[in-house]
Formats: C-alpha cells, structure tokens, sequence
C-alpha cells in the first residue's frame, strides 16, 4: 500500500507559476528581475543627472589691479605670530587666530568696490596697539630709509612698525560677492576700477589711526631730492612744498621744524654708500 496515497512527490505548482521559455523562469522570478533591472537603470539615470546638474564655482569678476597674495592667510597668521611672539613680545597676548579671521571676514563675500572702514572696525579693535608720545615717524617716498632709520632705533613706529602694518605690508587681497573665495586672479585698481576698494580703505584707514593716535614730536622723513638724496643744490626745507606744508600746521598750531640732511638718517645713507664725497664728515 503506498504510505502517501493521491500526493505527489513534488510541490504543487502555484497556479499561475508558468514557467518562461526555454530559462524555466517563473514569472515571479521575472517580475523580481524586471525590477532589479529597473533600480539599476534608475541609479545609472539618476546619477548621469546629478553629473550634469551639478552647479559650477561662479568666476570672480576681472578687474584691472594685481590678484590677491598667493597664501594670504597663512602669511597673516605667521606675521601676526612673528610680531607678537618675536618681534614685540609684549603683545604675545594677542589673539592671531581671531586676527585672522577677522582680516579674512573683513573682505570676503563682499564687494570689493564697496569696502567701508566698518568693514574693518573688529580687526582694528583685535589689533590695537599704543604707540609712545614722540615715537611716531611718518614717511612719503622714502620707505627704504624710514624703515632702515626705525629698523635700527627700535623704539620708534612708522606704520609698518605697528602690528596691523607689519602684517598687511606689501600684501594684496580682495573677495567677491558672488563666491567665498578670494580672488588671485585680479583686484580693483584704484585708479582704473574704484577707490573704494579693500586695500585702499584698509590703508585710509590705518593711516587715519595712526595720525589720530601720534603724539608729541612726530617725525616726518620726506625725499628732498628724488633724483640725488645727495644733491648739493637741494634745499628741501626751503622749498614750496615744504613751505605749503608749515603753512598748513601753522594754522593748526603744530610746531613746525625742517632740518636738512638730518645725520642720523645721512648716516644711514653713508653707510650705504660711504664712498659719496658728502659722507666725509657730518655737515
């Protein structure tokens, strides 16, 4: 007697389980491939999308002045950290880091057309110094020798020689309202794109401190001589443009004094040059 009357030895077929063609699939078998099919042909859609929707960095505008400084903000940090830390010990207090960023936001995403002295008001209070009445030296086309003269008196300050001017000498920068990046490629020129751009605010507004700030004897090193520091028919003291001048302190009542060749910036001078005939003897 067979022990499993009327049953099949195999599963009964569900019905509607045909089988597909020649590959003996089953329709659900199918349907599952269909959709794993379907999913990767929606992955591969999907993507390519992305790739040819996916947005482009906006181009800075072209402007007519010299790019921003190549590693512009690790050169601040460094000179902030060389001021502070080498240079002028007693400021070793100073926050570098928040110096930093606040040059960086004084600028970026902005116009660079557009500057304003707010724009730097937290940089100036992050790096406010207190330069000595009678310490402050002003200089006009004749940075080489103002610099050598505080270089070697180290009590004395031309703007350079105060926090905020050591770290921005000589350096460019300017952003972009479109982009948060800074633009190497090229900055407003002052003459030829806008006034009002980042370097220049920056230094009217340096300046304007420093001069607000100056006290006591302030010290003025002017080129009497563009074409011959050494020129014996230079009369610098004496000439229009310094006689303008004391007119217009005199009418502020700021005592005025001119001293041709003053020795201790000829000395400098002679020392650069100690062949010259008016480096004999201390006229």
């Amino acid at each position: 007697m067979d022990p499993m009357p009327n049953h099949s030895h195999g599963f009964s077929p569900v019905p509607g389980d045909e089988r597909c063609g020649k590959l003996g699939l089953s329709t659900k078998t199918k349907v599952c491939l269909g959709i794993t099919i379907l999913g990767v042909v929606l992955v591969v859609v999907t993507t390519a999308v992305v790739r040819v929707l996916w947005p482009q960095a906006p181009k800075h505008k072209e402007w007519k002045g010299m790019g921003s400084t190549p590693h512009f903000s690790e050169i601040v940090l460094g000179r902030c950290y060389t001021y502070t830390q080498v240079l002028r010990p007693e400021l070793r207090h100073k926050d570098c880091h928040k110096i930093g960023k606040a040059f960086m936001n004084a600028f970026l995403s902005k116009d660079p057309c557009g500057s304003t002295e707010q724009d730097y008001q937290p940089l100036m209070e992050l790096t406010n110094q207190s330069v000595p009445c009678h310490k402050t030296v002003l200089w006009s086309k004749s940075s080489e020798l103002a610099h050598q003269y505080t270089g070697i008196l180290r009590d004395m300050f031309t703007l350079e020689d105060t926090l905020l001017g050591y770290i921005a000498d000589s350096l460019t920068w300017c952003g972009d309202e479109s982009s948060s990046e800074m633009n190497y490629e090229s900055c407003p020129h002052w003459k030829k794109d806008c006034r009002n751009n980042t370097v220049s605010v920056f230094r009217d507004t340096i300046y304007h401190i420093q001069k607000e700030n100056a006290c006591g004897v302030v010290q003025v090193v002017l080129n009497g001589s563009i074409s011959n520091t050494f020129d014996k028919s230079s009369h610098s003291c004496s000439s229009l443009s310094i006689n303008d001048l004391k007119l217009i302190l005199n009418r502020r009542n700021i005592t005025f004094t001119c001293q041709d060749d003053y020795w201790p910036i000829k000395l400098l001078q002679c020392v650069k040059s100690p062949e010259h005939a008016l480096c004999s003897s201390p006229a």
